[in-house]
């Protein structure tokens, strides 16, 4: 791999989707579908390339892992950095240089080791997860079922309008899990409190979809979705279209895919 804009060498989520640390929102949106185009959940590339995406589409998930990377780079660069009194070599006489003397007892400077520890740490991440992700057939099929009950789940969830509000909410509720009825009842009274004086509608289209993360067994995956949010009220005739990512946790309950979680953040940067 060749070195990222922090000089850094080493693996990184930006090295996995071949992208700059400079990309836009958009550019590794491109490079995360083109990545995935031909594989399938069950291949550990797309696993791969799927947390990648997760992480450089957050904000704050990108912002830390760029902190992470300028750590390595500065400790690369003070390892790079001669001691002074290797700059001036000692004369002896008749001015030849003065042998060093063997180091004795030294062994590895404290920060070296740790440096190497955080990059050996980064190497063995990426590489972990991409070689204990599951591949049977089972956990296949489980991903293709979970990512299809998301992206039909998240347009009721996600949409609305002010004349069938209390279609809209039952509808939805009928592809949560109990747990997370509960804490969608408390953000969709607010939606039912304000769409109606604002004549909100909210249409949703799913553009992308794929696995990001599975759980401990197959009956939990986490679904990354991009979607387009077209959005008309009183002010506005004409749809502005918004542009959202979405995560949804998906939960099999007696055969049943349902949502268990749901983060949301736009997706334009």
């Amino acid at each position: 791999m060749s070195p990222d804009e922090t000089g850094y060498a080493g693996p990184n989520w930006y090295d996995v989707l071949d992208v700059d640390q400079s990309a836009s929102g958009e550019e590794i949106r491109d490079a995360w579908r083109a990545a995935i185009a031909d594989l399938t959940p069950a291949d550990r590339r797309f696993r791969l390339y799927n947390q990648a995406a997760e992480v450089l589409l957050d904000p704050e998930r990108r912002a830390a892992h760029d902190a992470e990377l300028a750590a390595q780079h500065d400790a690369a660069e003070e390892q790079e950095q001669p001691d002074e009194a290797e700059q001036v070599a000692p004369r002896g006489a008749g001015g030849a240089p003065t042998p060093t003397p063997a180091p004795t007892g030294r062994g590895v400077p404290t920060w070296l080791l740790a440096v190497l520890a955080v990059a050996a740490a980064v190497a063995l991440g990426v590489t972990a997860y991409l070689w204990t992700q599951p591949s049977e057939d089972a956990a296949e099929e489980a991903a293709s079922e979970a990512r299809s009950a998301a992206e039909r789940a998240v347009v009721p969830l996600l949409s609305y309008d002010f004349e069938t509000l209390e279609q809209d909410r039952a509808e939805a509720e009928e592809l949560m899990t109990p747990d997370y009825q509960e804490k969608y009842d408390g953000l969709f009274s607010v939606i039912e409190e304000n769409a109606p004086r604002t004549r909100t509608v909210v249409d949703v289209d799913v553009v992308a979809s794929a696995v990001v993360r599975s759980g401990e067994d197959e009956d939990r995956w986490d679904i990354l979705l991009f979607v387009d949010r077209p959005t008309t009220n009183k002010a506005t005739e004409e749809p502005v279209v918004f542009k959202d990512q979405a995560t949804l946790t998906m939960q099999r309950v007696d055969g049943e895919w349902l949502v268990d979680g749901l983060q949301t953040s736009p997706a334009q940067q």
